[in-house]
């Protein structure tokens, strides 16, 4: 039975205690660390409406406007690995309130900075607290929640929350900057980190490896060599083409991931232990993930764009919109816990995720250039099969992983899933792009031939109605793109779903711990 007054021990045992129901101080906890969790999702998106506003007030060059919006997703993927290691070795609970401590000091920086050289510093340490807060809030559940079904309930929420907090942020920051200036955007922040240094210390347990080792600090700057640079050429490939410059920034992250490998096997204390990716479940479980990540991130490029620039929608209403889907992901991974705890394998379920998955992407094949619904519908159907594989897949990693080194599981999978949508979005991107041009006539102004926006551009700037046929063959070849993507995408989670029941087979919930 449930008990309310039930404690947590200050720190985690390498043994692993004894599995017992959360009390109302553990179910409390986590809605207090939920709120971090959302916050940081949220901050991958929230500047989208503010752009306009933060360039007419600090004036940034192209240069500094991308590093604005960049800087934070660099720096959070790039210290994932590194923090979690470090929450496993100081406290858990200790770095996530170290955590909230930096986020709000450097939301503060952000919301008035009076230079763009002072908002991207602002980003980049806002960066840093994130990369401490999320492996944190996942490690100090797999320590809270013991009993399986439980856990595999929460981990469910968390996916979901991770998973909607990017597209709740863009649609806050439309509200605060019609409201507001643009700095209320990043001070929305401040009432839910207060909270969380008010109530942590009495609500969350403390956890940690009792015997860590000595720290690794060569393994730092390689994780960093080794993530940075996949990810900035991932993430420009999709608008700027296969240029040398980021197959070359690739193939050195490629090269580095390789050296860290290598250390890792060979240094006496490394930051992520091999034997960690040799436990049961774990290595398909991260390959899995990176897998739904590919399919949420390669979709998510061109329904945001096909509201704009297709259905002509302004941005504030492309992201009302875009939160229909919202109401899918935040019951799938609640739903798909309750599922597996009542003994659903956990190979079936995935694989049902990926094929639900799929079947969102073949729906956005039938659509045209007025299909609202029928997008909205795909989204959402996508949507929440990636959110029931990702929160089983979440819940197999944490349980195979030692309870000691839990912060370094979680920033494995989370790493991961940086990887993932970074690759989605550049080979999914990379496809529609190639079909785009391939449809666009050559009679075509040039800058009209290599994106929509290009398109869109050029036509507003013809006489009269002149522009309007331009316009139509654009959206419609941007449409033929997003087809010949969507089919991509659904043959790699068919692709994926044959995987999850191969190599989760007879894999459940009870048999994990």
């Amino acid at each position: 039975m449930t008990n309310p007054t039930s404690t947590v021990p200050s720190t985690t045992p390498i043994t692993p205690p004894p599995t017992t129901r959360a009390g109302r101080r553990e179910w409390t906890a986590l809605g207090v660390l939920m709120l971090p969790l959302l916050l940081v999702s949220m901050d991958v998106s929230v500047l989208y409406f503010a752009a306009p506003a933060i360039s007419a007030d600090l004036r940034p060059s192209g240069t500094q406007q991308l590093w604005i919006f960049d800087v934070y997703g660099f720096v959070l993927a790039g210290l994932l690995m590194t923090m979690g290691s470090i929450g496993d070795r100081i406290g858990r609970r200790r770095l996530l309130l170290t955590g909230a401590v930096a986020f709000s000091a450097a939301s503060v920086l952000a919301a008035y900075a009076d230079s763009a050289e002072t908002l991207i510093a602002a980003r980049a340490i806002l960066g840093i607290g994130g990369a401490t807060l999320m492996p944190s809030t996942m490690a100090l559940l797999r320590t809270m929640f013991t009993d399986p079904a439980e856990r595999a309930k929460v981990l469910g929420l968390w996916s979901g929350v991770m998973t909607g907090g990017v597209a709740l942020g863009s649609v806050m920051s439309g509200i605060l900057v019609e409201h507001f200036w643009w700095g209320s955007v990043f001070l929305v922040n401040l009432p839910a980190m207060a909270l969380l240094l008010i109530l942590g210390p009495v609500l969350l347990p403390e956890a940690k490896n009792p015997d860590p080792g000595r720290f690794d600090w060569l393994s730092v700057p390689l994780s960093m060599a080794a993530v940075l640079p996949v990810i900035y050429g991932l993430k420009e490939i999709p608008s700027e083409g296969w240029h040398p410059r980021y197959v070359v920034s690739v193939a050195a992250g490629v090269l580095c991931a390789a050296l860290f490998v290598r250390r890792q096997r060979t240094a006496a204390s490394p930051l992520v232990p091999p034997a960690l990716l040799r436990g049961r479940g774990f290595a398909p479980a991260m390959v899995l993930n990176l897998a739904s990540a590919f399919g949420m991130m390669g979709s998510a490029i061109f329904t945001t764009q096909y509201l704009q620039s297709v259905l002509g929608k302004s941005p504030l209403s492309a992201a009302l919109w875009s939160l229909l889907p919202s109401v899918l992901i935040g019951v799938a991974g609640p739903v798909t816990g309750v599922l597996v705890a009542r003994g659903a394998g956990r190979g079936p379920v995935v694989a049902t995720g990926f094929a639900i998955s799929a079947a969102g992407y073949t729906l956005l094949v039938f659509t045209g250039t007025s299909s609202l619904w029928l997008v909205l519908a795909a989204a959402g159907v996508l949507a929440s099969g990636v959110v029931m594989v990702m929160s089983q897949l979440t819940d197999l990693a944490m349980s195979t992983a030692p309870l000691e080194r839990a912060g370094t599981a979680s920033s494995l999978l989370e790493t991961g899933t940086e990887f993932g949508g970074a690759l989605g979005m550049a080979v999914l991107g990379s496809i529609g792009t190639a079909v785009y041009r391939h449809e666009m006539p050559s009679s075509a102004p040039s800058t009209a031939r290599e994106t929509l926006g290009g398109a869109l551009a050029t036509a507003a700037r013809l006489p009269g109605r002149t522009g309007e046929p331009l316009l139509a063959t654009a959206r419609e070849a941007f449409t033929t793109g997003m087809h010949g993507a969507a089919i991509a995408g659904a043959a790699v989670l068919a692709v994926a779903a044959l995987g999850a029941a191969v190599t989760l087979r007879g894999t459940g919930v009870r048999d994990d711990e």
